[in-house]
């Protein structure tokens, strides 16, 4: 760029109309022009600034130091680094060269302990299935039951609020620590089609209210849309170990698809929930009380896209 800069100057050009082309300031133009008649030339001189504190292998060690123990504060590789090395330096030095190699301070991802027993049967569950096809996962509706409570704990909703206006009303978001009202709620989904949104009221879902009011309406109703194909994959354990319930799965002639222990992820209707608790926390008139609760769950259900 410098050397254009320089060229069109030499045609004739002003440098105004040069500044303006290439949108730089007039003064760095026109410093640029003189130092180019002074020197003949266009680069930019090196300039004599702070010396690098750390070496490219000690960037390499601090970057190694943060991927052993990636819990480490900067200040404790700092400190690791004055015990190695003899050498002191800031823990902003050691934040600079972390990022420098590609490391960025963020949240973990939090997710269930797993056994070995349990690495092992999730992978034997993932090669019985992955030859299935779009049509095998069609017949198989993917249901749950999740609660909502009335102060959402979604953590990625955020606002837009000036610098320095944090601690004012409306950039605060109440949340009770021990919830007074919720609601547990129970849908399923599959390929191109849902359940309606089940409002599980007063109490627990058990295993009789399980067998009434999802099994012997919901799942029934989808199991004659699918015809003997159907197969049924819940996340409720307990209710599925209770014998009522499976005595009621085999009269109805409804297949289950099992899966391993501690695998809520293989259940996509998980993403739904997640998705539904953040479009009411963003509705513009949150619910307040119980029935408002229920009324925003089951519209923002019917609104979530196929």
């Amino acid at each position: 760029m410098r050397g254009r800069i320089i060229g069109k100057i030499e045609e004739g050009r002003k440098i105004t109309d040069v500044s303006r082309e290439f949108d730089i300031a007039h003064s760095v133009v026109s410093r640029l022009w003189k130092s180019f008649k002074t020197t003949g030339m266009c680069s930019r001189r090196h300039g004599g600034g702070r010396v690098r504190s750390t070496t490219p292998a000690e960037d390499r060690y601090i970057v190694l130091s943060a991927k052993r123990n990636r819990r480490t504060t900067a200040q404790q590789v700092a400190n690791q680094f004055l015990a190695a090395s003899g050498k002191q330096i800031s823990r902003k030095t050691v934040a600079r060269r972390l990022r420098g190699g590609g490391l960025y301070a963020r949240r973990p991802v939090v997710c269930v302990p797993l056994t070995r027993q349990h690495r092992t049967a999730r992978l034997q569950w993932c090669r019985e299935h992955h030859n299935w096809t779009e049509q095998d996962w069609a017949c198989v509706l993917f249901s749950d039951e999740s609660r909502f409570c009335l102060s959402s704990d979604c953590r990625r909703q955020l606002i837009w609020r000036e610098s320095g206006t944090a601690y004012r009303p409306e950039n605060i978001q109440e949340k009770d620590r021990y919830p007074t009202c919720s609601i547990m709620v129970w849908a399923g989904i599959r390929i191109n089609d849902r359940t309606c949104l089940h409002v599980v009221a007063n109490g627990t879902m058990t295993g009789q209210r399980y067998i009434d009011e999802v099994l012997l309406s919901h799942v029934r109703l989808f199991r004659g849309a699918v015809g003997d194909k159907f197969v049924f994959m819940d996340d409720n354990a307990t209710c599925h170990r209770t014998l009522a319930v499976q005595d009621c799965l085999d009269s109805e002639g409804i297949q289950r698809l099992l899966w391993p222990a501690c695998s809520p992820d293989l259940n996509p209707i998980e993403n739904l929930w997640d998705a539904l608790e953040r479009q009411v926390a963003g509705r513009n008139y949150p619910p307040t009380n119980k029935n408002t609760l229920i009324r925003a769950l089951t519209e923002e259900w019917d609104k979530l896209p196929q």
